[in-house]
């Protein structure tokens, strides 16, 4: 996805994979041989390279991807559930040991996108959920089969499903467990955006550099703002929404952004 010449640096066991180029991290999950389903070490294998990205100036968006053709994250490993998600005990503790990396997505400061292609399914698309903008291949699958396996969804997940698709879609999805594909996930909101397979990865990287040559401070701003306000309104920070906003109008880079526009232009941000 990224140029061939760029490093590919391995995790947890090489089962994901990191690399950065022109302000994009790039993050793999890297288990083809089982559709990219995501285990224990790879949460923490995620949580990794997340702290890398997060204090790397150079790197301004990041994009998950699955290694191969077949899969983004097919869901969790189920050849772990016997030893580790055996009873609600062993789930409480599998939940808390998974919980790490999972926490350090969902707080992660940069934006996300989710780049899929193939299967998308149950913990995986809890992974492109918590992304900031997912784009799919016209070939990609989704659903949610706990239904089929009597276990509950995360609500932190059946939250984020309701936010993207609302209560109505989001009860189809966990009640029935079916599969929908790229072209009905787009039209409820699931997905941003459904693009051809071949063009799946300029897409990504389009939108990706889109982000990078803006000004981090105010995509910041904005990322924080938008899950602030999605929160219940007595848990919204809005003395941290107001810091974000000020850091914007004193930087440098909004005295950058006002003298190219001037100058015509275009402005060379530094993040401060």
């Amino acid at each position: 996805m990224l140029p061939d010449n760029v490093e590919t640096r391995p995790f947890a066991g090489g089962k994901m994979l990191a690399a950065k180029d022109g302000g994009v991290g790039l993050i793999t999950f890297n288990q083809p041989e089982k559709r990219n389903a995501i285990s224990m070490q790879m949460w923490t294998g995620l949580g990794d390279i997340l702290d890398e990205f997060a204090e790397d100036s150079g790197v301004a968006v990041v994009i998950l991807t699955g290694a191969g053709d077949k899969a983004f994250v097919s869901g969790a490993d189920i050849s772990q559930f016997e030893k580790n998600r055996n009873s609600a005990d062993a789930q409480a503790e599998y939940d808390r040991a998974n919980s790490i990396g999972r926490n350090k997505l969902t707080g992660f400061a940069k934006p996300v996108i989710a780049r899929v292609r193939g299967f998308c399914m149950g913990g995986g698309l809890a992974i492109a959920m918590a992304a900031d903008i997912r784009i799919a291949s016209a070939g990609s699958l989704f659903g949610i089969p706990a239904a089929r396996l009597s276990i509950a969804y995360a609500p932190d997940a059946v939250r984020r499903l309701i936010d993207l698709v609302g209560p109505a879609h989001a009860r189809m999805i966990l009640y029935t467990a079916k599969r929908i594909d790229a072209a009905e996930a787009e039209r409820i909101g699931l997905i941003n955006r459904m693009t051809t397979e071949q063009a799946l990865d300029d897409t990504v990287l389009d939108i990706a550099r889109s982000i990078a040559e803006n000004a981090p401070l105010s995509v910041a701003a904005s990322k924080l703002t938008i899950d602030e306000m999605l929160k219940d309104a007595s848990q919204r920070d809005m003395a941290a929404i107001q810091a974000a906003i000020d850091t914007c109008f004193n930087s440098a880079d909004y005295k950058e952004g006002r003298t190219a526009f001037m100058e015509k232009r275009a402005p060379r941000f530094v993040g401060r």
